[in-house]
Formats: C-alpha cells, sequence, structure tokens
C-alpha cells in the first residue's frame, strides 16, 4: 500500500494544480470538468436504479427531499411530493402516522434494494420534522415512464441520536450509522476521537439499538455484505474503511485507511464496491482540515475529489477517477456509474455533477 499512497499522492497533487475556469452567466454551465444536472440542492447522496437511466437524489437542506434524474437529459424533478397516491402504508415501518412534509423533508443518506423485478425499496435518513428512517416502494416495471414511487412508513431513531447514513438486510433488518453520539461533535472525530455508532432495527424489534463495538471517529457511509454476513462502515475522522461480522460487532473484522481522500459515501455498484470524496491535503485549501479555536473548520474551500473502489477480499482500493477544485462543486460525498458516466454528489452543492468515465 505504501507505493500506492506516494502515487495516489503525486496524482492528485499534480490534479490540484490548476483551477478550472469560472463559468458562464449561465448558471448551469459546464466547467471544465463536469457538466451539471441543476436543481438539485445539497445532493448528499446518490442511488442508481438497475438497468435504467434514472438516479435518485437526496437533498440535505429543509424542503429538498428526493429528486428523481434523469441521466439522458440530465433534468432534475421533484419526486416525492405527499400527494394521496403516493402512499402505500406497510406494517413493517410503524413509526409514523403520517408521511414526511414535502416542506421540511431532507432527506440524507439512500439505500436502494431490489425487492423483485422492477420493485424496490428505498430507505432514506430523513431529518424534517423528526429524526427517521423513511421507507418507500419504487416501481420501475414499466422503461417508458419515470419510476413511480410510494411511502410506506418509517422508523424513528433513538431520542437525540440523528442519522447519517442506511443500509439494510435482505431479511428487513435496517442498520444506521450515526456521526456524533449526543455529547460528541465534529471536533472531536476530527481529532480522532470515537464518537458515533451503528444502531440496528431487525424486523420484530421495536427500536433501534447500539451495535458493541462499532463506535468509531465519525460513523458516516454504510454499506451490508452482498452475503448479508456483515457490514463495512467508514469512519470519517480516521478515514477508514471498517468491517464488521454482523452477529458479533464487538470486534472488527479489519480496518483499512483510504490513501490520501476522505471517503463519506459507500455503495454498491452493482460489483463494485465505490467510495467517494473530498482530498484531505488540499494545497488549495492550506493543507489538511483545520482546527481553529476549537471548531474543526466547514470545509467550504474547495477541495479536490476521488472516487475509488474497495475489493473486501483483499483490501485493496483502485482508483476510479479524480480531479481538481472546480469552482461551482464542492463537498463531493457520493458516486454512480450510470452510462458511461460518473455522476456525483454533494453535500455542499446545488447540483449534481457528470463527467464521461475515462477507462
Amino acid at each position: 500500500m505504501k507505493c500506492a499512497h506516494l502515487l495516489w499522492t503525486a496524482l492528485l497533487l499534480a490534479g490540484c494544480a490548476t483551477l478550472p475556469s469560472a463559468t458562464t452567466q449561465d448558471t448551469c454551465a459546464p466547467t471544465a470538468q463536469f457538466a451539471f444536472a441543476c436543481g438539485a440542492m445539497k445532493p448528499e447522496d446518490l442511488a442508481h436504479i438497475p438497468q435504467t437511466p434514472w438516479i435518485i437524489a437526496s437533498g440535505f437542506a429543509t424542503g429538498a427531499g428526493l429528486k428523481i434524474v434523469d441521466s439522458r437529459t440530465r433534468s432534475v424533478t421533484p419526486w416525492f411530493e405527499g400527494r394521496a397516491d403516493q402512499i402505500a402504508r406497510d406494517p413493517r415501518y410503524p413509526d409514523c402516522a403520517t408521511p414526511p412534509d414535502p416542506a421540511l423533508f431532507t432527506a440524507r443518506g439512500l439505500h436502494l434494494r431490489t425487492t423483485a423485478p422492477g420493485r424496490a425499496r428505498l430507505l432514506v435518513v430523513n431529518h424534517g420534522g423528526r429524526e427517521s428512517i423513511e421507507a418507500f416502494d419504487v416501481d420501475y416495471r414499466d422503461a417508458s415512464v419515470q419510476p413511480r414511487l410510494r411511502w410506506q412508513g418509517c422508523l424513528v431513531m433513538p431520542q437525540g441520536h440523528v442519522a447519517n447514513s442506511v443500509s439494510s438486510y435482505s431479511d428487513g433488518t435496517v442498520i444506521a450509522t450515526v456521526l456524533t453520539r449526543p455529547g460528541t461533535s465534529i471536533t472531536d472525530f476530527v481529532l480522532g476521537r470515537d464518537t458515533g455508532g451503528v444502531f440496528e432495527r431487525g424486523p420484530e424489534e421495536a427500536a433501534f439499538r447500539l451495535l458493541p463495538g462499532t463506535e468509531l471517529p465519525g460513523n458516516n457511509g454504510l454499506e451490508t455484505a452482498k452475503d448479508d454476513s456483515g457490514f463495512y462502515v467508514i469512519a470519517f475522522g480516521s478515514r477508514e474503511v471498517v468491517a464488521y461480522a454482523r452477529r458479533n460487532t464487538r470486534q472488527p473484522l479489519w480496518r483499512v485507511q483510504a490513501p490520501e481522500f476522505m471517503p463519506d459515501n459507500i455503495h454498491w455498484d452493482g460489483s463494485r464496491l465505490l467510495l467517494a470524496g473530498m482530498v484531505r491535503d488540499e494545497p488549495a485549501c492550506g493543507g489538511v482540515r483545520q482546527i481553529v479555536d476549537g471548531v474543526a473548520d466547514g470545509m467550504a474551500c474547495h477541495r479536490g475529489w476521488v472516487v475509488a473502489q474497495l475489493e473486501p477480499e483483499t483490501r485493496r482500493f483502485s482508483l476510479v477517477a479524480y480531479g481538481p477544485p472546480d469552482p461551482v462543486f464542492n463537498g463531493v460525498s457520493a458516486a454512480v456509474i450510470v452510462g458511461g458516466a460518473l455522476w456525483l454528489g454533494s453535500y455542499q452543492a446545488d447540483r449534481i455533477a457528470a463527467q464521461p468515465l475515462r477507462n
């Protein structure tokens, strides 16, 4: 890994040496490296609906909710609007009598699991009006029309706990990360202190419970293993991917540090386990993330970005794509690959970025 580390450092520093030129008066005009799908406020996470051109985007701002993106035209459309035909209650998600208020719906992490041909379950971290995991049915059997979305119910997070990412097992068990548990802060995990955890709720359980041993410095992105044997969680403060067995989480199976970038979300993209995030040591921002007067900076300075693939069996990273700071797109947090293009989400931007995937 040392040689790979040095190579990545060289590539990333070279990529960060030059800033793309500013955009034209068209606020959705492309930059030197990206075209954009605009109108998606803080699309912190992305999910690709399999075998379709459609991408789901979260909205990490009050009322931003869910968007559906047509990758062929880069058009962004509000998706959940709270209509009667978008509600179909499911007793497996019993905690909320009413769907999220579209005016408040603040969507963060996403998880999409296929349930039948042309059908999937979408789990969404919500901060708008309640701290919860919202469940939706996605129907994409008719390829000629936009997929149909119906709210099924929600699972409420424990009091005082704010979820970050969500995933599930095939039996319906839901797991979610908490970045900072009550009494901890972002500054704490930047300093390497354990602040978060992974919480689990089985189909027959009435509440989430903390999985012992999963407390890490800033529990962030989350994904389950393909065979349901465990899960992968990102410790944002230490830039690590940490693997756990499902049946015993008291000690990690393994942990590996990402080279020279700060992975945020982690998702299966077909057979690939993709991670996306910002450059760790960004010259344009004075280097690594700083703590000023006891507070971690908000990383508003535009950093370079990285998308990487992790092979769980060998625990090796391979570079998928990277780029320098962009003048209108910062805070890279998620990636999907659709139709030969790389699509990037952001917890800061007002758009989704896209570029051809270079082999």
